[in-house]
């Protein structure tokens, strides 16, 4: 026993090292944690990271999770983002305690920059923001001080109001916090914490022209819904120490900043900046492009829920940033579909057999049945049509196979998925020498579930009855780039889309059963790969994603420098 709880110690995350020593100390008696979103774009496979890390925490632990849009930023947030956001986590199986809104403590934040004014922390200054960036300074050499510096506390206070009452156009001033201009940590030289922008608020219209920067919300915010662990990515330790700086001047609730590493994905971006240029230029089609790294983008692909989080918790959480394989991703989505998924035949480039001895009774169909999914004890079943002609895979035929060839070819016998053991005896062509039908025999005794035929062959195929089968349009996606991290090549990364990374096929033919396929269903279509309804789907025209392939097929390609 004691070995077993060393070894479930070892496996702590530093996280969870953390936590269980505040809880351990008394410190907090439980934990809260925040998903602070901007409502700026859609949540991509980085999110879905720090989505499982909030909520994961804080389920094992027995806190809570809040929601809280980081809506400081008017001109580039819409109602259509919040909407995404938060069904996305919904779909991950995660649900929040409460949904906040930065715009929510607009008066409180207002109310806390008075204070740090009246405490002589915070003025307004007059210069616009490239004079203030020159005058910052560098990593080697302080800054200078604005002329603005000494205002009084009085004239700050007025200005700031007159700020707030939208006496001032855009730019002309902002407040900022009054620390040191000669400080190591340029971040701490008097940032800015307020800046005017008349832009109109999806929540609060126009009651602000006033709003707060992200350094100066993001803590406060903190503080009010009293987060205890408020985790980050590494890009915010810098701003570490404004946040421990502002909560302490203000003298609240001393919510504490914790990072962990970025996950990015291989041959993908996960920029917003990007995926947002990816489709706006129409290289993809929108933001759920089963090809985007966007949530909505792997679910529309067929993605699960519990792969995402599956591949979340085996990535785990680090302190360094890294480039995480994609194929580890793709491998959590086929081990959860390979459980869930419910088989189906489907037939991509037909070739016609014909069972020259099947005897077909006018106005009767022969059934077979098959199970849904053998790796499901409680697997239902369906019911398969037979009759006297079928397709098979072109591929699956070869009129002159090398050896091992254990598929059809003259003379060879193989299984038919299901049914029976059929032999090829001869092969039509047309006038241009072209396959067009093989004639077959079957062995009525070697039916699946009840063969007493004693023949044994190697070759399985799957098939579909010629005048049962429904037609079925295919989108085969792949990777959307060639290179590994198409964000750190030479020139710009949209050269390094993959022209290859989606390819139609425009009809293929299945077994009737799946005419009945829903939308939140998956398929294995035999030894295909996995498949999902799209929701281009019409009554007339069925359209399915490959979600992903049986087995890791994919070979890197040369990108346009190597």
């Amino acid at each position: 026993m004691a070995e077993e709880i060393k070894k479930e110690e070892k496996s702590l995350n530093f996280l969870e090292e953390i936590i269980e020593e505040d809880l351990k100390s008394g410190k907090y008696k439980s934990i809260v944690t925040r998903f602070p979103p901007e409502p700026n774009g859609y949540l991509h496979m980085g999110h879905a990271t720090s989505i499982c890390l909030n909520f994961g925490l804080t389920k094992k632990y027995s806190g809570y999770t809040n929601l809280r849009f980081d809506d400081t930023n008017p001109s580039t947030e819409e109602t259509e983002y919040v909407d995404s956001i938060k069904e996305d986590i919904k779909w991950l199986g995660f649900q929040w305690k409460n949904e906040h809104y930065a715009s929510d403590y607009f008066d409180e934040l207002y109310e806390y920059a008075v204070t740090l004014i009246k405490k002589g922390l915070a003025y307004v200054d007059d210069l616009n923001a490239d004079v203030i960036a020159a005058m910052k300074g560098s990593p080697t050499e302080p800054g200078t001080n604005s002329p603005f510096r000494d205002r009084s506390i009085d004239e700050n206070l007025s200005l700031f109001e007159r700020m707030k009452n939208g006496e001032f156009p855009d730019g002309t001033h902002t407040l900022r916090a009054k620390i040191d201009m000669a400080h190591t940590n340029m971040l701490m030289r008097d940032p800015l914490l307020y800046r005017i922008k008349h832009a109109h608020h999806h929540r609060t219209g126009d009651k602000w022209c006033i709003y707060p920067m992200y350094d100066f919300a993001h803590g406060q915010s903190d503080s009010i819904e009293q987060v205890t662990h408020s985790i980050c990515t590494l890009e915010f330790v810098p701003h570490r120490e404004l946040y421990d700086w502002l909560i302490e001047k203000l003298e609240i609730f001393p919510s504490r900043q914790y990072e962990f590493a970025r996950r990015n994905l291989s041959y993908t971006v996960m920029s917003k900046r990007k995926l947002l240029q990816l489709v706006t230029e129409k290289h993809v089609d929108g933001w759920d492009d089963p090809r985007m790294p966007t949530i909505t983008g792997m679910r529309r692909r067929g993605y699960t829920p519990e792969s995402i989080r599956d591949f979340c918790d085996r990535v785990g959480i680090a302190k360094r940033d890294n480039v995480t394989d994609v194929g580890l991703l793709e491998f959590c989505v086929r081990e959860h579909l390979n459980k869930i998924a419910l088989r189906r035949m489907v037939v991509f480039d037909p070739v016609k057999v014909v069972l020259t001895n099947y005897n077909e009774l006018p106005g009767q169909t022969e059934m077979l049945t098959s199970e849904d999914n053998p790796e499901d004890e409680k697997s239902s079943h369906r019911d398969i049509p037979f009759s006297k002609e079928l397709y098979i895979e072109r591929e699956d035929f070869m009129e002159n196979p090398p050896k091992k060839f254990f598929r059809l070819a003259p003379g060879q016998m193989v299984r038919l998925k299901s049914a029976y053991i059929i032999k090829c005896d001869d092969v039509i062509k047309d006038e241009t020498g072209a396959i067009t039908e093989l004639h077959c025999t079957y062995i009525p005794e070697s039916v699946s579930g009840n063969d007493v035929s004693d023949i044994k062959v190697k070759g399985t195929l799957h098939w579909v009855s010629v005048k049962h089968a429904i037609t079925a349009e295919l989108r085969m996606y792949d990777r959307l780039f060639k290179t590994e991290d198409p964000s750190k090549e030479e020139g710009d990364f949209k050269d390094y889309i993959d022209p290859d990374s989606l390819q139609t096929i425009k009809t293929v033919y299945a077994e009737p059963a799946l005419k009945k396929a829903k939308f939140d269903e998956r398929y294995q279509f035999l030894r295909k790969g996995y498949f999902t309804l799209d929701k281009d789907t019409s009554e007339s025209r069925m359209v399915f994603n490959r979600t992903v392939t049986l087995k890791d097929s994919w070979k890197p390609q040369p990108s346009k420098g190597g």
